[in-house]
């Protein structure tokens, strides 16, 4: 898809969040579209930022860091969607403002302890591994509060919310059921004193099921930019 397409395409998903949030019983402005990067050259996510985006995703590191030098006038928003891996907490504790797979202490810990000191502490999620599929990252549902509790505790770092993948699911009702469960952690997490106000859930083919589920933050590629080339 050429930079060309993407005012409306822009303009649909808008749409699409905004009907989903009038279901919902939301402001269309609780809810942020973050552009998911992944593959798509710069131009295309100038074009995006044109269109009024501010928040974009990297999954892997070299390519969010080449992006990031590319769009470096524009005041945006970068956030690493990606697994997180030990060796490359330094580059990601200073190039990004969110990380969004936190799924182990020992990242935390680095992420809070590489983060430069003028820079305004790291933003981050746990991840949790909410219908526990061997083949996926995240935190078990029964250990993450022990691990927000530990998180929240590093300097550097804002424990902000969850996030999750999960199964891919044809039907709404199904879609709804894990994001439903990652909503339902949270209100317990907050219930018990965690102060978190984010669910970074969604994709493009399941966005509007964890809007009615209470997403804040979608992560759209696809149906934004197109495939992946």
């Amino acid at each position: 898809m050429g930079p060309q397409n993407l005012p409306l395409q822009v303009l649909k998903l808008r749409e699409r969040i905004a009907r989903a949030c009038s279901i919902a019983g939301r402001s269309a402005q609780s809810v942020t579209l973050l552009a998911a990067a992944k593959g798509h050259p710069p131009e295309q996510l100038a074009a995006a930022a044109d269109c009024g985006l501010s928040d974009f995703g990297a999954s892997y590191l070299q390519e969010g860091l080449a992006d990031i030098a590319a769009l470096r006038e524009r005041p945006l928003r970068w956030h690493f969607i990606g697994q997180v891996q030990s060796n490359k907490t330094r580059a990601i504790a200073a190039a990004f403002s969110w990380v969004h797979a936190v799924d182990r202490l020992k990242i935390a810990e680095r992420l809070s302890a590489q983060r430069p000191a003028p820079l305004p502490p790291l933003n981050v999620c746990l991840e949790v591994n909410i219908a526990g599929e061997a083949s996926k990252g995240g935190v078990a549902p029964q250990a993450t509060a022990a691990l927000a509790a530990a998180v929240a505790r590093l300097p550097r770092i804002a424990l902000r919310g969850l996030m999750c993948i999960p199964p891919e699911e044809s039907q709404v009702a199904r879609q709804r059921h894990w994001f439903a469960r990652l909503r339902a952690l949270l209100e317990q997490l907050n219930a018990a004193g965690a102060r978190l106000d984010t669910l970074s859930m969604g994709m493009s083919g399941d966005f509007e099921a964890a809007i009615l589920e209470g997403a804040t933050i979608v992560r759209i590629g696809t149906a934004l930019f197109g495939p992946r080339v």
